[in-house]
């Protein structure tokens, strides 16, 4: 999903930017492309893990995903700076080895429980989100202060990476698909990829919590990337910092900005599962109604980081501590829509269809997108370093307005939710009949 996602093993990169521009020598718009080819070879690949999900062995799949990219992101931190093409093309290829778990690793969880508790249970999965995302901008960082050199940012990860594998292979179940939604013995029937697909985009539940994802993944793709180096442009024109000119450049913004991720995720997902739990008793349709709410109580804070940065850093830093704990609310509840309104044998498709969805239309191309704007009002006053910090300002200015609209698109989502749980259970019912007897409604 989201994975994605704000990928957090993709922020130990972002963690040291500042150092990859200069390396590498590229503007604005070059930086953000890392973020685009990841985000985009990710959401390629994520319907055919998703296929595979639905048929195979998920956890040797996971393991084997994960395994991929750690080698490839070792080998990317010997790569020189004539080959800037080779080091976006890892990027690539690390895309296409995390899309295997972020598309698969919510359908385990979602086997293996039910209900609250299975609220419970992708809450704390998520909370590994912002957790890795913080830890990947502080790690990062830290491992270039203490080397003096950026590329161990890239060597610290893998190590990281194949424990995880290996620990998956060793402890995961596997899970039989269904299992805790029919009780009463697994799901016999499995229907075609053609019907899986047929029937997602006839979801409506599913089409526009969909849509409302790939606005959230739209905003934090951006920020993950921009908002460290929007900061220290703010503290530039503060006259509190200076502008960096030689390797390795300040950290500082990253560490905060990373420590603030890891805390505003942990609450926002926590808070996010108990204000479902509790309204749940008011409403049925209470999961997308919490979603809509706090993305739109997000984009007011996020709107006042770029009014107030200009002025004080610690007043942006209190509106990024409220603006992405709100984000972050939505998180594991919008897996659990998911859950609700799919049923178990397509569900490793939905959750791999709406990350192409969610990739497609928001962080594949937003990093790039900002980045672009930015450069672009850039020209006009190219050696001004208060123009660097507004027009940066301006770019990330479309993301509260992308964020409004994903709040429109749960609004949606909570007028068709309970039809579409509904007969999502229904089908559940008929496809663990024998197989004479099944007629699945598409």
């Amino acid at each position: 999903m989201r994975d994605t996602n704000t990928n957090p093993l993709f922020l130990f990169l972002s963690g040291v930017l500042l150092d990859i521009k200069h390396h590498f020598e590229v503007s604005d718009s070059g930086a953000g492309l890392l973020q685009t080819i990841f985000i985009c070879s990710f959401m390629v690949a994520a319907p055919i893990f998703g296929y595979l999900g639905d048929r195979f062995n998920r956890k040797i799949i996971l393991s084997c995903g994960i395994f991929f990219w750690s080698a490839v992101t070792l080998l990317s931190s010997f790569i020189t700076k004539e080959y800037y093409w080779l080091f976006v093309l890892s990027r690539g290829l690390v895309g296409i080895g995390e899309s295997s778990y972020s598309s698969i690793s919510p359908t385990i969880i979602g086997d293996l429980f039910t209900s609250n508790k299975r609220t419970m249970m992708l809450s704390v999965f998520y909370l590994a989100i912002p957790l890795g995302s913080g830890l990947g901008y502080i790690l990062g960082s830290s491992a270039k202060d203490a080397a003096g050199d950026w590329h161990w940012a890239l060597r610290v990860s893998p190590l990281l990476g194949m424990t995880a594998g290996a620990l998956i292979l060793l402890f995961v179940p596997e899970p039989k698909r269904g299992s805790v939604d029919q009780p009463s013995g697994r799901i016999k029937t499995r229907t075609s990829w053609f019907c899986d697909m047929k029937a997602l985009g006839k979801n409506r539940s599913y089409m526009f919590s969909s849509l409302a994802s790939a606005a959230v993944s739209f905003a934090t793709g951006a920020f993950g990337i921009w908002i460290p180096q929007y900061l220290f442009r703010a503290q530039v024109v503060q006259k509190t910092a200076v502008s960096c000119t030689n390797q390795p450049c300040s950290s500082r913004d990253s560490l905060i900005f990373g420590a603030i991720t890891c805390v505003t995720g942990l609450l926002g997902v926590v808070i996010g599962a108990a204000t479902t739990r509790f309204c749940r008793q008011k409403t049925e349709r209470a999961d997308p109604l919490v979603c809509a709410v706090s993305m739109l109580g997000s984009a007011i804070f996020i709107c006042l980081i770029f009014v107030v940065a200009k002025k004080s850093i610690i007043g942006a830093y209190v509106c990024i501590f409220i603006g992405e704990t709100l984000l972050f609310l939505n998180w594991a509840i919008t897996a659990d829509i998911l859950m609700y309104v799919v049923i178990p044998t397509r569900r490793a498709t939905a959750v791999a269809f709406q990350g192409f969805t969610s990739h497609l239309l928001g962080d594949a191309g937003s990093p790039y997108l900002i980045g672009l704007i930015s450069d672009a009002l850039q020209k006009s006053y190219a050696t001004s370093v208060l123009w660097q910090f507004l027009s940066l300002g301006y770019a990330l200015m479309l993301c509260p307005f992308v964020i409004v609209l994903g709040g429109m698109f749960f609004l949606a989502t909570a007028l068709f939710f309970l039809d579409d749980r509904d007969k999502a259970e229904q089908q559940t019912n008929q496809l663990s009949l024998p197989p004479s007897t099944v007629k699945v409604t598409k």
